[in-house]
């Protein structure tokens, strides 16, 4: 008689429909006991025919491609003790059926797709043992129920949508010995005795929800617990010191609550956990402990290997007793308030992989002690104020993988004992924003598995060394430097490099045409004023022509084309003479220095022509200096937008010189281009002043924000759009505020200033308020008025300018934050509903705390809740913890203290590390967006989930415009 069918782990290479017809006869075998067909290729429904066998007990469908439901007529296999259905693709909801299993006692449906609720028929279940719902979307509240399940030794629910407060039928099922509820909807208080009700519980997990209160006394009583899982919740007040009478526990994270009170008593149940004797893992994580690390803090297990305190507000000296730590392997210390050097008994700790002291105070060297750990190291350090030079011992690193000691003091030279050995398995070397001097070692060279080198921002010298053998490099950052010689043609064969930054840099000769270099938004070569090139995009001038062809007629050419030259020059000369005097009464009030750029001039009839006479029809926009008209210019009748002046207007004059001296003296691809202009006089002699832009299909940002001003309801911009052109518009101020030639204030920064392209790529427009000043002495330049006075526009106006304070790139930042919130909430800055001094910001400010989505403008999240990204908890956590992030960069904007305000090279880098955050949460749900940035480090973080409002400077990163004429003289620290 057979008993028993087996194909799991057998039938890999065989396919679906065979596997499904060797097992076909099965469903006649009435006595089959056990059927095991796990992981295997399995597509399709479970057939229905499984029904029949009435004698099995085992089923064992897992590591699958099973789609469609669990059929109903399962419950006819009455005998059936345990189902394994996990690692499948169905969906629907468990039938009610499954409650006449009278005899099962274990149910595995998890990691799958099922949705619907929890049947309250499991709860006839008496002989059930262990149930696994976990990595579904199921959905509702846990039925009262489940309480009867008396036997239940394992309940897992993680990663559902389940909701309300912790189950109270769960405190009935005393036999549990792990309970997991994470990252579900649960709020609510945790009962006071829990501890007791639950007296063999071993694994507790009740991450990422939204429980209340304080963590309950009652749990050291649990005796049995080895691991406690309680972050990412909303826990307060203190941790209780009795959890140190659980000898066995070794696991214990508590990360991302509000427990502490940033007072020096909130470590003090460090000293009790020393009895924990198991301890393995400990994550206090991204709450609000200050006080200090005491020097009992080597009384801990001497098996614990994961340390992790980031993001609190812990001060004071690292204590050298950390040395007593000896199975560390982890040790994360950053995003706190240390003070004082780093402790040299680190360098002792023998089996340490990865340290973590970024963004703290530390000062002094870096210990050489370091340099004995042989162990494969991560190593961060950025973000602090340590000086001097790497130690020489770094030598003995030969398994360093990720290096980055961006944004501190080092100086002197890079030494090549950290970059000399060929075995090195460095990965990621980021030594940016210091002030190193000297060459970049030739060492760098013999790094063969490096994936990213940033030494931006440094005093670096020479050439670039042979770096032919980094065949896996992906990101190579060598701007604002020194460095000098040609741009190595090998580079464009790399076939990984996805960002190369050379800018701002002396380098010469050809830029090669090929790989990474015809990729525009993966390139940066601006600020190399001796640089030639071929490529459009990267606006080089050309390279001079190679000398070929016959000698002789090169002598004979070298002979006949100086005389020619000159003779040519000086009838140019005489005919430009004749034309600009004929002009010269005309545009008088012009300097020739106002045109930067050589634009072609345009007439009036021209443009008359082009825009139907000035058509009512062709009109699109009109404002207090001008109309705006659409129009077809050239031969292939190309779309531009025409800005006339109204030349009779009190400052029209002063707004078209201003407009002319910002547009000629700037270049960058989030700025408007200015194609021509028009100065003269129409058909009845009067005074005509016109700008010529290419005409942006999508209009501005003003009508896709408040679409019923201009009947167009259907204009949406989801979540990632508004993020890129929050991005984009930073990025157009921070080249106006810190890289062009001249520092230029905006002064009417609004969304109807803002135009936006084909692809929604925002462009900042209307520069006739615009100020130039000096970027060396910080004066206006010679021909801006001084007296510009204070205009722009109500509610994005800084309140600074009220009293008189002069314009300044402070003004612009807060009308950017102004805009920002606009952005996000669709809320304009003068609103009806703003009453008893509530503005803009103190509105966003205010709401922060638990009403983000209510603020939020809900035609943003339209497109993310069809595509169900609000259905899925914690997809919905890391949004909302990206929308929090971008308005309090708005907020930080928008401060009305100017100093409390940050500069737009700090929003950038924050709205630039929200953004991958962003991403990298679209591929988990399969929604893959355009990206319009290459950015470094975009999967390299911290060995841990921070969330992301809490990581906007957690990597060192030098984001960048596209393009720049001017650079400053030498590299600045920023």
């Amino acid at each position: 008689m057979l008993q028993q069918a087996s194909e799991g782990h057998r039938s890999k290479s065989r396919t679906d429909e065979s596997v499904w017809k060797s097992v076909s006869f099965h469903w006649n075998l009435s006595f089959l006991q056990a059927l095991d067909l796990s992981e295997n290729s399995l597509d399709g429904s479970i057939p229905p025919e499984i029904g029949r066998l009435t004698r099995l007990k085992n089923l064992n469908l897992s590591f699958n491609s099973l789609a469609g439901g669990i059929p109903g007529n399962l419950s006819g296999c009455y005998n059936l003790v345990n189902v394994s259905l996990d690692h499948n693709f169905m969906k629907q909801q468990i039938p009610w059926e499954i409650g006449t299993l009278l005899k099962l006692e274990r149910l595995y449906p998890s990691n799958n797709n099922l949705t619907g609720k929890f049947p309250a028929s499991i709860g006839n279940l008496s002989s059930l043992q262990e149930i696994n719902l976990s990595y579904n979307d199921m959905e509702g509240e846990i039925p009262g129920t489940i309480g009867s399940l008396t036997k239940l030794t394992l309940l897992r629910l993680g990663l559902n949508q389940f909701s309300g407060v912790f189950p109270p039928a769960i405190y009935n099922l005393s036999s549990l010995k792990y309970l997991s509820l994470t990252e579900n909807h649960f709020h609510g208080n945790l009962r006071m005795d829990i501890g007791i009700v639950f007296p063999n519980i071993q694994h507790l997990s009740l991450s990422t929800n939204n429980f209340t209160g304080q963590i309950p006394v009652s749990l050291s009583n649990a005796s049995s617990l080895l691991s406690i899982e309680l972050s990412s919740n909303h826990f307060t007040g203190n941790i209780p010191p009795t959890l140190g009478y659980l000898q066995n526990l070794n696991f214990l994270n508590i990360g991302y609550n509000l427990l502490g009170n940033h007072t020096d008593n909130d470590l003090l149940f460090l000293s009790s956990l020393a009895n924990c004797t198991s301890l393995q893992v400990l994550d206090i994580s991204m709450n609000q402990f200050g006080g200090k690390l005491s020097s009992s803090i080597a009384n801990l297990s001497s098996q614990l290997n994961w340390l992790n305190v980031y993001g609190n507000s812990i001060s004071r000296s690292i204590p050298e007793e950390i040395v007593g730590l000896v199975g560390l392997t982890t040790l994360i210390l950053a995003k706190n308030l240390f003070t004082g050097n780093i402790p040299t008994s680190i360098g002792t700790l023998p089996k340490l992989k990865c340290l973590y002291l970024a963004e703290n105070r530390l000062t002094g060297e870096i210990p050489s002690s370091l340099g004995n750990l042989d162990k494969p190291l991560k190593l961060f350090v950025f973000n602090n104020s340590l000086e001097g030079s790497l130690p020489s011992p770094f030598s003995n690193l030969k398994r360093l993988l990720d290096a980055r000691f961006c944004h501190n003091k080092f100086n002197v030279t890079i030494p090549p004992d950290i970059i000399n050995l060929s075995s090195l398995l460095s990965i990621t070397l980021n030594l940016s924003h210091n002030s190193f001097t000297g060459p970049l070692p030739a060492e760098v060279g013999n790094l063969k598995f490096l994936a990213a080198l940033d030494v931006s921002h440094n005093y670096l010298s020479g050439s670039i060394p042979d770096l032919s053998r980094l065949k896996d490099l992906q990101y190579l950052d060598l701007s604002r430097n020194n460095l000098s010689g040609v741009v190595p043609k090998y580079l464009a064969d790399f076939p990984s490099l996805m960002n190369l930054n050379l800018s701002c840099n002396d380098f010469e000769g050809e830029v090669p045409a090929a790989g990474v270099f015809k990729n525009e938004s993966a390139i940066q070569v601006y600020g190399n004023s001796k640089l030639c090139g071929w490529i459009p995009q990267l606006h080089l001038q050309p390279c001079p022509e190679k000398e070929i062809g016959r000698p002789k007629i090169l002598d004979n050419l070298k002979l006949i084309l100086p005389p020619v030259i000159v003779c040519s020059c000086i009838l140019l000369f005489f005919s430009m003479f004749l034309l600009c005097r004929k002009s010269l009464s005309r545009e008088a009030n012009i300097p020739k220095s106002s045109f930067g750029h050589v634009y072609p001039r345009i007439s009036f009839k021209e443009l008359h022509d082009a825009t139907e006479g000035f058509s009512s029809k062709n009109l699109i926009g009109a404002g207090s200096f001008g109309a705006l008209y659409v129009g077809t210019s050239g031969p292939g009748e190309v779309p531009i937008a025409v800005k006339v002046l109204k030349i009779h207007q009190p400052g029209a004059s002063k707004n078209f010189m201003a407009e002319c001296k910002a547009l000629t003296n700037i270049r960058h691809r989030n700025l408007v281009k200015l194609v021509t202009v028009c100065s003269g006089t129409d058909y009845k002699g009067k005074d005509f002043k016109a700008f010529v832009y290419p005409y942006m299909s999508n209009g501005s940002l003003e009508t896709w924000l408040h679409p019923e001003d201009d009947l167009c309801s259907d204009r949406n911009l989801n979540l990632l759009q508004r993020i890129n052109i929050a991005i984009d518009i930073a990025s157009a101020l921070q080249y106006l505020h810190h890289q062009c030639q001249f520092l230029v204030i905006h002064c009417d920064l609004k969304p109807s200033n803002v135009l936006l392209d084909d692809d929604l790529t925002a462009l900042v427009s209307d520069f006739g308020l615009a100020k130039l000043l000096s970027r060396f002495r910080g004066e206006a330049y010679p021909s801006q008025s001084s007296s510009l006075g204070i205009k722009g526009t109500i509610g994005y106006i800084a309140p600074e300018y009220g009293t008189g304070n002069p314009v300044s790139t402070l003004g612009d930042v807060y009308s950017y934050g102004i805009l920002l919130l606009e952005l996000f909430t669709g809320r304009r800055p003068v609103n009806e509903t703003f009453k008893d001094n509530i503005n803009l910001h103190n509105f966003v400010k205010l709401a922060l705390l638990d009403e983000v989505l209510t603020i939020i403008n809900q035609s943003a999240l339209h497109e993310e809740e069809r595509k169900d990204v609000f259905l899925r908890d914690m997809n919905k956590e890391v949004m909302i913890d990206c929308l929090v992030s971008v308005l309090q960069i708005g907020i930080a904007c928008s401060a009305e203290n100017p100093q409390d305000r940050i500069n737009m090279m700090q929003v950038v880098d924050r709205l630039v590390s929200i953004k991958e955050i962003f991403l990298d949460l679209m591929k988990k749900i399969d929604i893959s967006p355009e990206s319009r940035f290459n950015h470094m480090f975009a999967n390299d973080s911290y060995p841990f989930t921070p969330r992301p409002h809490q990581l906007a400077h957690l990597h060192c990163r030098n984001m960048e415009s596209d393009e720049q004429n001017e650079c400053d003289e030498r590299p600045g620290i920023i």
